[in-house]
């Protein structure tokens, strides 16, 4: 399988994936994913294989692609299941020698693909999740009854993750408040740094709760900011932990505060219970596939615009208050509980 290239995006197919595992047992399932994604599924239970496509390094360019198709023909591989709607994931495989190549039909490159899946406008409307487990039923392979997301971090893994919070001054036992106050795509999907502060605040209070902060290192200086802002002492973890470590941190929150980004996706994936921002992208489709979330967002006439940056005041985060983000996670709390 190619996989996406975002990490949210990778959470999303991992009900797919499912589907496929359950319809093919013995197979040998393989995931061709660039660095950072390759571990986001490293351990997981349905995968029994990684190959690293590592665009920005050893696999640069057209004599990159032109290895790694070497590297994937001396697999033997007998199917690829494009996730990836990109040419590129076509022309790999294609390259590669692989006999069956399904996908859908997406930037040209039905004549690539030999099982192409049309793209209607009732599959672009679907959530991402809905996306991908459409492109495996209309390859033949059943819908799972209840399909989820599924991630697995190591019980070596998560220990290491509590003896690190434990020095930092949040003991195994603790309540934990994740703030994930970042989002890759851009800074439109960003709410505001003081607002973060003051839901973090007061949920540690009224919760008895630590609050861990986290993110990457391009993202360490908005963690900076709400950890000053803040009233009562944060642990700032920003740029401060792999893939696999802020999975194992994540999967250690009791609950997540969160813009729509690939940890809220992570988070989802491991049960905590969340309250995600939307602006300027579609709640409909990219929204956390978990009955353990609400989202908080305001109708204004240009929401989802699905820009990186906004030229119009940042009128769909504005609208979002402290207040309204805090009462929804009380809410949510207590039907969790």
């Amino acid at each position: 399988m190619r996989a996406v290239n975002w990490l949210g995006d990778a959470v999303l197919t991992t009900p797919a994936l499912g589907a496929l595992r359950a319809a093919c047992p013995q197979a040998r399932i393989t995931i061709a994913a660039k660095p950072l994604v390759a571990e986001l599924f490293r351990y997981h239970p349905h995968i029994d294989g990684i190959e690293v496509y590592d665009k920005e390094g050893a696999h640069a360019g057209a004599i990159g692609m032109f290895r790694k198709a070497r590297e994937l023909r001396r697999g033997g591989y007998e199917a690829a299941v494009l996730l990836q709607n990109a040419i590129d994931a076509a022309l790999l495989t294609f390259l590669a020698g692989i006999p069956e190549r399904m996908g859908y039909a997406t930037d040209g490159r039905r004549l690539l693909l030999s099982r192409p899946v049309p793209v209607t406008e009732e599959i672009l409307s679907l959530h991402h999740a809905e996306y991908y487990l459409r492109l495996l039923a209309e390859l033949g392979v059943p819908r799972p009854e209840a399909p989820r997301l599924l991630l697995r971090v190591t019980g070596e893994e998560r220990e290491s993750m509590r003896s690190r919070l434990a020095g930092l001054g949040v003991p195994e036992g603790r309540r934990i408040v994740g703030i994930n106050p970042g989002a890759t795509y851009g800074s439109a999907k960003r709410w505001f740094p003081d607002r973060f502060a003051q839901v973090a605040d007061t949920l540690s209070e009224e919760w008895d709760a630590a609050v861990v902060l986290m993110g990457s290192a391009s993202e360490a200086p908005l963690s900076a900011e709400i950890e000053a802002t803040m009233g009562r002492k944060a642990v700032n973890l920003a740029g401060r932990t792999t893939v696999r470590e802020m999975m194992a941190l994540l999967s250690s929150c009791s609950f997540l505060v969160t813009n729509d980004s690939g940890p809220m996706h992570i988070g989802a994936a491991f049960g905590v219970p969340m309250v995600t921002i939307f602006g300027p992208t579609d709640w409909r489709k990219t929204s956390p596939w978990t009955d353990r979330a609400k989202i908080v967002r305001v109708d204004v006439d240009c929401s989802p615009c699905h820009r990186r940056e906004c030229d119009r005041g940042h009128e769909c985060m504005l609208g979002v208050t402290a207040g309204m983000v805090v009462a929804a996670a009380r809410e949510l709390m207590a039907e969790v509980r």
